[in-house]
Order: C-alpha cells, then sequence, then structure tokens
C-alpha cells in the first residue's frame, strides 16, 4: 500500500524559496575587519537570482561544477543558493590547501568557472596555468595595487555581472537525489577524496541540526558562520540560518581572537559554531582584556577535534554555554552532539566534554578488531561505524572499498558507546599509541595536558621506541610568560593518567602544526619528528 502523500521533491530550491519569502527581513551581515555590511534576505535572495542568470550566460549548464575560493562573505552565500539551485555543482575550494592538492581537486572535479575572492588572486594566479578545466573566473571584491587578474585570463568582475542581470530567475525542476555541492576531503593520509552532497541530503541535513536535539535554531537567533565556508559547507549553518531565518553574522578570514571579540560586540551573535583553536584564542583574549563583550553569545559548538573540559568551564565561568560535536567530510558533517540526556544535570562538563549523542537520522555502530559488532556498554571499544541519508556511500571517482563496510562507512575513528548512545571517541586508528601491547589515547593524553593553566595547545603522537615498540610524543605550546618545563608537566600529570602513559619525549613550540581546517597536524609532526627538525626533550 502507498500513502497519500504528495511527492515533494526535498531540494535546497525549496529551503531558498522559504527564507526569501518567510523571512525576507532577516539580515546577513559581513564583517572586513573594520565594520559590517548588512543586507536583508530579499535583497540577497534577489542577488541570488540574478548570479544564477550571469553563470548561466558564462555558460554554467546543469551538473556543471562551479568552484569557489573565497572566505566567509555574503557573495559566498550567495554563491551557496545559486549554483545548486540552477542545477549546477558547487564546489568550495579549500584556501589552505598546498598548492598541489589545489590543483588535483580542481581538476578532479573539472571545474568550469571558479568563483574568488580577489585577495586570494595570487594562489589562483600560481596554478592556474595547470587547471584543465577551468575557463572562466568570476572576481569579488575591489582591485588591490598589484591586482593579479591579468595573471588569470578570462576574468569577469562579480558585481558587474550580477548587476546586468534581471531578478526573478526560472529555477529548474530539479530531482532530489540530483548533486548539489561537493568538498574534497582534508587528504591528511593521502590525495583528498570528493564527496558530492545530494539536494536531499542537505534538506534532510538542515532540518536536523536546527531541532532540539542537536543545537535548536530559531529566528531570534543570529548566527556567527565561523567554521570555514570551503569546509563541508560550513557545517551546513548557513542553510540552517536561511531556513530558521536567524540573522547570519559572516566574518569573513577574521578569526583571531581580537577581531573576533570586536565583531561580537557588533554583530551581538547568540550561536557559533567552529574549532577549539578559534576558542581557545577568544577565550584568552577575553581573559586579557576583560572589557571585551561577547555577553550576546549563549551557544557555542566545538568540532573538527576534541573539545577539552577545562575550555568547555572557562566559556562556563563567562557564562557561555559550550557543546561538542562531531561529523566528518563525508557526514555532511554532523552525527553527533553531546547535548547531556535528560535525566543528567544539563550543565554537567563531564557529558558536555564528551564526543557527543547520536543524533536522529544518524545510525551508529562499533566495530572490534575482531569484526564483531560491539554491545552499547560505555567499554567496548573498536572502530566507529555510520550511515543515514547525509552519509556518503562512496567518494567521487573514487569506490575506495575499504572505507565502506557492509553499507557502513568507516571512519577512521576509534571509540565506545554507552546506552545513552552517547559516543566517546578515543583516538583515530591511525593515531592510537601501542606500547608494550597496550593502548594510550592520544586525544585522551592531549586534553589532559591541555587542561594545565600554562598550556595553551598540546597534540601528542606515537614515535618508535626500542624497547616498547612506540611511546608517545607530547608538543605542548606554553602560554607566553610560561617557564614549565617537561619533568614538571610530567610531575603534574603524574597522578592524573595511568603511569605508562606519562610521555618521556617533550617538544615545547611556538605553535602546533595545523591542517587546512585546523586539526593537529599529527602527520608533520610526526615527519618532522622523524627528519630531526623538532628539538626533543627526554625525560625518565
Amino acid at each position: 500500500m502507498r500513502s497519500t502523500m504528495q511527492d515533494f521533491p526535498l531540494t535546497i530550491t525549496h529551503l531558498l524559496r522559504h527564507g526569501a519569502a518567510v523571512h525576507r527581513r532577516s539580515q546577513v551581515m559581513t564583517y572586513d575587519g573594520e565594520q559590517v555590511r548588512s543586507a536583508s534576505f530579499a535583497d540577497v535572495n534577489g542577488r541570488i537570482e540574478r548570479l544564477a542568470a550571469a553563470l548561466q550566460h558564462l555558460g554554467v549548464g546543469p551538473g556543471d561544477r562551479v568552484g569557489t575560493f573565497m572566505w566567509n562573505t555574503q557573495e559566498h552565500l550567495e554563491t551557496y543558493f545559486a549554483v545548486p539551485c540552477m542545477g549546477a555543482v558547487l564546489h568550495t575550494l579549500n584556501l589552505r590547501l598546498p598548492e598541489a592538492q589545489l590543483c588535483h581537486i580542481v581538476n578532479s572535479a573539472a571545474d568550469k568557472v571558479i568563483v574568488a575572492h580577489r585577495s586570494v588572486l595570487p594562489l589562483l594566479a600560481k596554478v592556474a596555468g595547470q587547471l584543465k578545466t577551468v575557463e572562466r573566473y568570476v572576481v569579488v571584491g575591489d582591485a588591490p595595487p598589484g591586482d593579479a587578474d591579468g595573471d588569470l585570463g578570462g576574468v569577469a568582475d562579480y558585481e558587474e555581472i550580477v548587476a546586468s542581470e534581471q531578478p526573478g530567475f526560472d529555477w529548474p525542476e530539479l530531482d532530489e537525489g540530483d548533486a548539489a555541492s561537493m568538498c574534497f576531503t582534508s587528504g591528511t593520509t593521502g590525495d583528498p577524496k570528493g564527496v558530492v552532497y545530494s539536494h536531499r541530503s542537505t534538506f534532510l541535513h538542515t532540518f536536523a541540526i536546527t531541532t532540539g536535539a542537536v543545537t535548536p535554531i530559531t529566528e531570534r537567533d543570529r548566527v556567527m558562520v565561523v567554521v570555514p565556508m570551503f569546509h563541508v559547507n560550513a557545517w551546513g549553518y548557513p542553510f540552517a540560518g536561511w531556513m530558521t531565518g536567524a540573522d547570519m553574522v559572516l566574518p569573513s578570514r577574521f578569526l583571531q581572537g581580537q577581531p573576533l571579540a570586536r565583531l561580537i560586540a557588533l554583530a551581538r551573535p547568540t550561536h557559533s559554531a567552529g574549532v577549539p583553536t578559534v576558542w581557545s584564542d577568544l577565550r584568552r583574549h577575553v581573559e586579557e582584556h576583560p572589557d571585551a563583550d561577547i555577553s550576546s553569545l549563549r551557544l557555542l559548538t566545538g568540532g573538527g577535534s576534541a573539545v577539552a573540559a577545562h575550555l568547555i568551564e572557562s566559556y562556563d565561568r563567562l557564562g557561555i554555554r559550550m557543546l561538542q560535536g562531531w561529523g566528518m567530510t563525508e557526514t555532511s558533517p554532523v552525527c553527533a552532539i553531546s547535548e547531556p540526556p535528560g535525566d543528567a544535570d544539563p550543565d554537567d562538563v563531564a557529558w558536555r566534554a564528551r564526543t557527543g549523542r547520536v543524533i536522529p537520522g544518524v545510525e551508529m555502530r562499533i566495530v572490534t578488531a575482531d569484526g564483531d559488532v560491539a554491545p552499547w556498554d560505555g567499554e567496548t571499544v573498536g572502530e566507529i561505524e555510520v550511515r543515514g541519508p547525509w552519509i556518503t556511500g562512496s567518494y567521487f571517482e573514487d569506490p575506495a572499498p575499504d572505507k565502506f563496510h557492509d553499507g557502513w562507512l568507516r571512519t577512521g575513528d576509534v571509540g565506545h558507546l554507552d546506552d545513552y548512545g552517547f559516543l566517546t571517541i578515543t583516538d583515530r586508528v591511525k593515531d592510537v599509541i601501542k606500547s608494550g601491547g597496550e593502548w594510550i589515547s592520544s586525544v585522551d593524553l592531549e586534553n589532559m595536558i591541555m587542561s594545565h593553566p600554562e598550556v595553551v595547545e598540546a597534540s601528542v603522537v606515537g614515535v618508535a621506541d626500542d624497547k616498547w615498540g612506540e611511546r608517545p610524543l607530547a608538543v605542548v605550546v606554553r602560554q607566553p610568560d610560561s617557564h614549565l618545563d617537561a619533568a614538571q608537566l610530567r610531575e603534574w600529570l603524574g597522578d592524573k593518567v595511568p603511569r605508562w602513559w606519562l610521555p618521556e619525549r617533550w617538544s615545547f613550540v611556538d605553535e602546533v602544526p595545523k591542517t587546512s581546517v585546523g586539526k593537529f597536524d599529527k602527520k608533520l609532526i610526526r615527519a618532522r619528528q622523524a627528519d630531526g627538525d623538532l628539538e626533543v626533550e627526554t625525560i625518565d
């Protein structure tokens, strides 16, 4: 028996129409480092329609890939809707990728047009000769001295082509299974792999992340999109903000503590999400400048790497609630959020510092090294596997069979689930340290080291050891005026972790190297250690 319900396609076009019609007065606010410029959803919608017409006149058709090489701005948001709703595919390009990886993903995706901010044209100009499929560049922003347009060829000005068109684009009827956007993984273990999101997956993910079970967002909110819009669709917040009518605050490239605090004081956002390093820097700035006003914030979400309990506690003292989220490029990305269960204290830091509770729409299981599906007992550890309507089932032109198991995505993360459906990640498969036959969680050890008041950041990797096979190396960034040494830090750790976890090898650095999306780059740390480029102190 079939239902009597209408066969209504779940597309981004519906999200666009809803936000433009119902929330026309809501605002999109872009920060240029000094001031905020605003435009209503109604005005932005008109520009989205004109942009779609302009791209069509540049030769963009159904299924064509349009790359974006931009910061978080109103113009980037306009491409988020214009490109997929016209039947093309939005391909967000990571501004921080090495040249070789940038060329690889542009050529793999076969981008036809790239929309780029003028400030990053020199980066594009370096590789333009190697981009095999790009026919036109559309440039956003005023021309600075030393304009690089001439190094590209086929350049059009964004504002000029938008102004040349009329609003009222006739959006095509799309299949909800059509490709809407694509993003490549960060490539920490090889060449980046492409993940292609459908209209349906984006639609459902947008609904999920705005519910009370995840991070409730309403028209009364003002969402500051800190997560880069080139990374996993900014965790879905541009679509979520538009659908619910929440004002959107776009900080462009200004993510350090001082400019971010200034933006918060100017724009008064209520909610934001980003990697823990951004929130650590903001917290330090506020602690050093008590007159900084970030009081409008009510909820922060940290993700991309583990959020330490001490960071959550520091925001509690500021009156700002902080949660942890977990997901991947392959999962659109949100799969779990650390909202405590109903019979627990909602402010309990122990719950909020865990990886997160599985959200509706995602199914999760733990598979042990023996291939068994583990019970949800909060103890049995294995690889985390997920499936659901916004989880990828393959990679773009790359089947990668080792990444999939009976219809489940193998995440490469190791952890356990309890009977509340709460996930705790203990490590990445490639990062867990096996010392003398026993496992050491690099994540837990990092978080404990970072809870020391004089530590800014810490990353732990396994390095070869003649006696134990592998031992932890701790790479630490101290507070600027700190004289904390390895012996003191190791002694402080003594009663906080198992004694055999205590690192003998320590390296104090000015900054822990990070990947293009802000995670600790453990591959690079290991390489530097192997090449002798790290100054390592060994203590017994």
